[in-house]
């Protein structure tokens, strides 16, 4: 077991709650922290107060402002200003209380370039955002630069880890707040409970994404807690398999799963974002050479499984 003290931050969101369960059953002491229940990132008192009565070693950063494509351009302002002020108050505060502490933080590859179809971590700041996740990825990239900041002047150490769109349990039941993925299947499955015959479904369809079962994220935290010195973590690195779906892709592989066969109502009105989110894992398979991901199709049927579990919603 690590002597570390280990602070998880948005331990009550969809990725922390997920990292949270693993810690659990990893057996690692761990404090955790959310708005929920009662700190508040964006407040600099609030957040010195946590930090120096914590004095962590390793931070795991799952705090975010963050929803669907629609959300962060309808709140693009508060998104932009919540996320700012939590990552500056994240690094202010733990200079003050224990500059030798680590930063593990999950970068979204919405902060990769617009016009990039498959996402090189060399290349991730050559060109603009994609004006959807502007207000966001923006965030993404400031992470980094505060990271670097305060490397070069207190010598704290980040661990960024860019990641593709992630599904699986514990996401919001809010089609505007859910992850792409999650929020499809959630209307699957909420269209079976209520014996509907049409699924709206938000763009074209045609974007391509990859994605990340959120079992696997918190997985590779884990491994990067015991081995926080593994080489190759010194850069940002892709948490990538280098292989992507359509969103109508996406509605086929989850529509197998019902006898039901529903008429899809296409929302053109809705943004699909960048056309294509493909992440190289070229240095991926280098750091971390024997992990497995989860087969897609059972972390589809896993996800489908929660989401009925916790129906009515």
């Amino acid at each position: 077991m690590t002597k570390e003290k280990i602070l998880l931050l948005g331990a009550t969101g969809f990725v922390g709650n997920n990292v949270s369960k693993l810690l659990i059953k990893e057996d690692l002491s761990f404090e955790i922290t959310s708005k929920t229940n009662g700190t508040d990132l964006c407040n600099l008192e609030q957040t010195l107060l946590l930090f120096s009565s914590i004095k962590p070693d390793i931070i795991i950063n799952c705090a975010a402002h963050v929803g669907s494509l629609n959300y962060v351009t309808e709140n693009a302002a508060k998104v932009m200003l919540d996320n700012s002020m939590m990552i500056l108050n994240m690094y202010e505060a733990i200079s003050k209380v224990n500059t030798e502490a680590i930063i593990i933080n999950p970068i979204a590859n919405c902060a990769y370039p617009s016009k990039a179809d498959t996402f090189i971590e060399d290349h991730w700041w050559d060109g603009h955002l994609h004006r959807s996740v502007l207000s966001y990825g923006a965030t993404r990239r400031f992470l980094w630069t505060v990271g670097e900041s305060y490397s070069m002047q207190y010598n704290i150490r980040s661990i960024n880890l860019l990641v593709p769109n992630m599904y699986g349990p514990f996401d919001s039941t809010n089609p505007n707040k859910a992850h792409a993925l999650n929020a499809l299947i959630s209307k699957f499955v909420k269209a079976e409970k209520l014996a509907q015959n049409e699924i709206e479904i938000w763009g074209t369809g045609v974007a391509i994404r990859e994605w990340l079962y959120v079992e696997d994220f918190a997985k590779i935290i884990i491994n990067i807690i015991k081995n926080p010195n593994i080489i190759g973590l010194s850069e940002p690195i892709n948490i990538a398999q280098n292989f992507g779906l359509s969103v109508k892709e996406l509605v086929f592989i989850i529509s197998n799963y019902y006898k039901n066969k529903f008429q899809l109502n296409w929302n053109h009105n809705m943004p699909d974002g960048a056309p294509k989110k493909v992440m190289d894992d070229t240095k991926f398979k280098k750091v971390f050479k024997d992990f497995q991901f989860t087969d897609f199709k059972l972390g589809i049927k896993n996800t489908i499984d929660y989401y009925q579990s916790i129906y009515p919603y």
